[in-house]
């Protein structure tokens, strides 16, 4: 109210005066007699500077926002993971206005759909010779290893592990020959949702003050997207993988172009992934027939994590 007196007795008008009734309105009516006889001896002006100055140098409380302490930031890069893992199982479960982009002999088959907007996403579907959990450790536990067998990725990296679930990413593209968008990176929230015979990743972009955009690179967002990977009820040595590509690639990039490459790049990691299935223990994990012959017992269990792979 005392600002509102100080207008007023000032000479600027305050309009919600005539609301006022009762004990409100006189006591502004009183106060305004006691600011006119303090304005009349010129000391008026003296009390708004003293007020002027309380305003500025007083912190105003609702201003002071404590910062969130480890656990709430973490409960947050959770939730975040979940809500992005739903909304794309969410734009999968709707079947109707799927377009087919490309379908191969291999069995590899990509469809399209346009979301809010004008923006597509992708989805691949195919049938992989490997079971879910060998999947789920190539791509997720072993997931800053992708540089190794998938040369459209430069670099993989866990920023942070946010329990056994959930992580965050940085991920670089690589410069290859044939890369229509260019290098790109990526800063993400990914989770992830074990069963016993599937698995589902999920993730999207995410903004961090300590790694902010980096010189030389554009920083693509990533979801909401998701992977599901089945196992086949009639051969659980094989699984059904569906991978939903949502990606805002940024830069100045006509769509037309973007809509060309993203389907591309998930036809090359398909066969990039493929490869690295054959090779089998050549990459670190035996094979069953190797791991049979040694007597040699199964990795250890690391803590889950997973990446947005493009």
């Amino acid at each position: 109210m005392l600002p509102a007196v100080v207008k007023l007795c000032c000479g600027i008008s305050y309009p919600h005066l005539r609301s006022m009734t009762g004990l409100q309105r006189t006591a502004v009516a009183v106060i305004g007699q006691e600011m006119t006889h303090l304005k009349r001896r010129g000391q008026i002006h003296n009390f708004v500077r003293m007020h002027s100055a309380l305003n500025q140098t007083e912190p105003k409380q609702r201003d002071m926002k404590p910062s969130p302490t480890k656990d709430q930031l973490f409960s947050s890069y959770v939730q975040q993971g979940q809500d992005a893992m739903q909304k794309a199982l969410d734009m999968l479960s709707k079947t109707e206005g799927w377009k087919t982009e490309i379908t191969e002999s291999n069995g590899v088959e990509i469809c399209s759909k346009v979301m809010a907007g004008t923006r597509k996403v992708f989805r691949l579907q195919v049938v992989l010779d490997a079971d879910v959990d060998e999947l789920y450790d190539i791509l997720f536990v072993r997931v800053e290893e992708m540089h190794q067998w998938n040369p459209s990725i430069q670099q993989v990296k866990i920023l942070q592990r946010v329990g056994p679930e959930t992580i965050i990413t940085h991920e670089v593209s690589a410069g290859t020959a044939g890369n229509l968008i260019g290098q790109r990176d990526f800063l993400s929230v990914r989770h992830s949702c074990r069963q016993r015979s599937c698995a589902y990743l999920g993730g999207a972009a995410i903004q961090l003050e300590s790694l902010p955009p980096q010189t030389g690179f554009v920083r693509a967002e990533d979801g909401p997207t998701c992977i599901i990977i089945e196992a086949l009820d009639e051969d659980s040595s094989r699984s059904r993988f569906t991978w939903l590509l949502n990606m805002d690639v940024k830069g100045w990039l006509p769509t037309s172009l973007v809509n060309q490459a993203l389907p591309r790049a998930q036809l090359d990691f398909t066969r990039h992934l493929r490869r690295r299935l054959a090779a089998g223990g050549a990459h670190g994990r035996p094979s069953p027939s190797d791991a049979h012959s040694a007597g040699a017992s199964a990795p250890p269990t690391e803590e889950r994590s997973m990446t947005g792979e493009r």
